[in-house]
């Protein structure tokens, strides 16, 4: 198996491409070890010392390390942790992977949400994904949409930029009901 590996404008986020599939479908988020129970991959990487965050894309893995720690030293355990994991087999997500998609649709959720959602699903997240991240939408009220950046999207430097002169252009393009974006943490 060989995984390649790509730097993300995230300094602190690695994107690993282990050659198969993530996730079927969806994201998985793992902001910390605490939150990583029903993925047995992310566990294997929270055991490595400097691992901040995991992120699982559809056909990719980022890593987020700690800031005292040096990808020279991380990267090589991140890629055995990675191939071991997927020569043994082992599922990414045990359970109900679907219901770790924080982007699954709102059956009640209004029109303009339901617009904002497929901008967001069709041109957004496909470029963000390329860079080892995922934006979610959490919400829009009041003219201001509410979203949720993960993988190397979140804490990256250029994020707010890509919030304000990007993703809401965009939207008060094509949603002219929009009138602000704002990131969820």
């Amino acid at each position: 198996m060989f995984i390649q590996t790509e730097t993300t404008p995230n300094p602190a986020t690695l994107k690993f491409l282990p050659g198969c599939a993530v996730m079927e479908s969806g994201t998985a988020n793992f902001p910390g070890p605490e939150v990583a129970a029903r993925s047995p991959l992310a566990l294997k990487l929270f055991e490595v010392d400097g691992v901040a965050g995991v992120f699982f894309g559809s056909d990719f893995i980022a890593v987020t390390k700690m800031s005292d720690r040096e990808w020279d030293v991380l990267k090589p355990v991140i890629l055995s942790a990675i191939m071991d994991h997927f020569t043994l087999g082992d599922p990414v997500i045990t359970g109900d992977a679907d219901a770790l998609d924080e982007a699954a649709a709102d059956e009640q959720e209004g029109e303009i949400a339901a617009r904002i959602r497929e901008l967001i699903d069709t041109r957004v997240r496909p470029a963000v994904a390329v860079d080892g991240g995922d934006i979610t939408f959490c919400g829009f009220e009041d003219g201001i949409v509410y979203l949720h950046m993960q993988g190397a999207c979140s804490g990256c430097p250029s994020s707010t930029a890509t919030l304000k002169h990007g993703i809401e252009n965009m939207l008060r393009y094509y949603v002219p009901e929009v009138i602000e974006v704002r990131p969820v943490r």
